[in-house]
């Protein structure tokens, strides 16, 4: 008879991520709580995402230029330096390399001078390297020339010069563009340190401050708010950190800026906005964050400028207002960017907008209803005493009174 042999079972077990690998299990709880507080652009502009596991990186280099461009400083200026100390010494060794092959090395000390180099005066790989760097850089010092009985000089000649000006505009291009890019320009352009949630012409808004400390201003100046929060959809997707537009006043065109003076920039929490079931007890509990663009073209370059900062739950103050900043003096408007930051406290509900806006729908409904009841009542209540003979008597009692009053006076005439 066959017997049922219980054979042992074998589990596979589970590749923990990489993070519960190197992170104690006591030190993830840490590190959940952390990344609440994580922002996805830092107050300075700089975007906090790293690319890792990046396979193809033969694209890179598709797009050298900006690539280049995109360098820091020092690496730049190495390869900067590296590419041009390579070409010459390149084509010193092709010039060195000719003089070698001619024979020309070889009848140095000849006292006829019968034999006609290909270079003049060109005696080792030194003389060699300087005449390859006069060539590329077109000083021509006078001393060491190219002869006419030399063909293959003359195309390695040619070719230097085709090549030298092609590293040329590459490499001095790929400087001025990084000299010349507006990055600084946004270290200018300032964001208030809060936004701020307040009543503005009776319904509740958000807002924050933006101000340009230069003279020289922005042209065509837009602001846009993006809201960064992870959502889940109704098919249970969950999509981290999802992007969702705040309006600034792109339908009214107040997103377009005249950037002279602070301006606040105000979002209207309504049906539309994200903020619309937002309350002050459950604000600080979101886990959310406002990126703020300011985009322009600098006035001195006309190249397009970006300034960028952001805004996380605990920097959204409810019930605050901005400080003025603008006062009339003798013949100007003077800006105090010492109150920049500064907010006061003012009266603000603190209950969400979809409740604000609840309770005044209900409220002139009620108050609608009942005058209008009220008013019926009177007008029915009018009608019934004008009915009523008590009345007919109070109507004509003053008319009577009036007669006699006049035949008393008549009589004493």
């Amino acid at each position: 008879m066959e017997q049922d042999v219980e054979s042992p079972a074998t589990f596979k077990p589970h590749k923990l991520p990489k993070q519960a690998r190197e992170d104690p299990p006591n030190k993830i709880a840490e590190r959940d709580r952390s990344r609440r507080l994580q922002r996805y652009v830092q107050k300075d502009g700089k975007c906090n995402v790293h690319h890792g596991n990046v396979r193809e990186t033969y694209r890179y280099l598709t797009d050298l230029f900006t690539t280049l461009v995109d360098l820091k400083w020092m690496l730049n200026l190495f390869i900067f330096v590296l590419v041009y100390t390579v070409t010459w010494l390149t084509f010193g060794f092709a010039w060195w390399f000719i003089a070698y092959v001619r024979g020309d090395l070889d009848h140095l000390s000849d006292i006829d001078k019968k034999w006609i180099p290909c270079v003049e005066n060109l005696n080792s790989f030194v003389s060699a390297f300087l005449f390859s760097i006069e060539t590329e850089t077109t000083i021509g010092y006078g001393y060491r020339v190219i002869t006419d009985q030399c063909p293959e000089g003359i195309l390695l000649l040619l070719i230097q010069s085709v090549l030298g000006s092609i590293v040329n505009a590459f490499m001095v291009g790929c400087m001025f563009v990084k000299i010349s890019q507006p990055k600084k320009r946004a270290e200018t352009l300032v964001f208030s340190t809060n936004a701020v949630i307040s009543m503005r012409d009776g319904r509740l808004c958000l807002m924050f401050r933006v101000g340009d400390l230069r003279n020289s201003h922005i042209v065509e100046a837009s602001i846009r708010a993006k809201l960064i929060k992870s959502k889940q959809t109704k098919e249970g997707e969950f999509i981290p950190l999802n992007q969702t537009d705040m309006n600034v006043g792109y339908n009214t065109g107040e997103d377009r800026l005249f950037l002279v003076s602070p301006l606040i920039i105000c979002h209207e929490i309504n049906q539309g906005s994200p903020f619309w079931d937002v309350s002050r007890s459950n604000l600080h509990t979101e886990e959310l964050e406002i990126v703020v663009i300011l985009e322009g073209m600098v006035e001195a370059t006309g190249m397009t400028c970006q300034a960028r900062s952001s805004y996380v739950s605990s920097e959204i103050k409810w019930g605050y207002r901005f400080m003025p900043v603008l006062t009339l003096e003798d013949g100007f408007y003077e800006v105090d960017y010492n109150s920049f930051h500064d907010i006061h406290e003012t009266n603000t509900p603190s209950c969400s907008a979809k409740e604000l806006f609840g309770a005044r729908s209900r409220l002139p409904f009620t108050w609608s209803l009942g005058s209008k009841l009220s008013q019926q009542g009177l007008q029915m209540s009018e009608q019934e005493n004008k009915r009523s003979p008590e009345y007919q008597g109070k109507i004509l009692q003053p008319e009577r009174n009036g007669d006699i009053a006049n035949i008393e006076n008549e009589s004493k005439v």
